[in-house]
């Protein structure tokens, strides 16, 4: 099994189209997902880990993109540093974070969570010589309107009784 791809998650729309861009990075590589859960800073009572359940939901968001195509995956949690502290000390931790699990790619929105953008990380793994960033486009979903659809500005206005016969 190869050097995991990582993907910042960061409870976002963008979450789908940042794990599908490393999923296809890991498929090429058969390597595995590093599905990193980007959370604010929590209270001392809540459960820290992988396997909680902000971490879980998260991965809920993804998994039924990422999962029909088999490949390893390895959950993580990076919690953002109480504080106040800048967005560069910030990317600096969740490139450790990936380092400590080998990954080579790392995967981010252009705009990600908590100022996490691909920007951020890549300046970031430039001042610490670390992996490979990739940025993905935001994720944008046409919005439907909820009346009648609108008429070409060219076409008159249709009034009862003017029906031609």
């Amino acid at each position: 099994m190869g050097q995991p791809v990582a993907a910042v998650l960061g409870d976002r729309i963008d979450d789908v189209a940042v794990a599908e861009a490393a999923a296809r990075i890991a498929l090429a590589r058969r390597a595995p997902l590093l599905l990193i859960a980007v959370l604010p800073p929590q209270a001392k009572h809540c459960s820290r880990g992988p396997a909680s359940a902000p971490v879980r939901a998260v991965l809920a968001r993804v998994m039924p993109r990422v999962g029909p195509l088999h490949l390893g995956y390895i959950p993580e949690a990076f919690h953002l540093p109480g504080g106040g502290g800048s967005r560069l000390a910030a990317a600096k931790g969740l490139l450790a974070l990936a380092a400590r699990h080998r990954a080579t790619d790392v995967v981010a929105a252009r705009r990600g969570p908590h100022g996490l953008g691909a920007h951020t990380l890549v300046e970031a793994a430039a001042l610490r010589g670390g992996p490979t960033v990739h940025a993905v486009a935001p994720a944008w979903a046409p919005l439907r309107p909820s009346g009648p659809a609108p008429r070409p500005a060219n076409t008159p206005a249709v009034r009862r009784g003017s029906v031609p016969r």
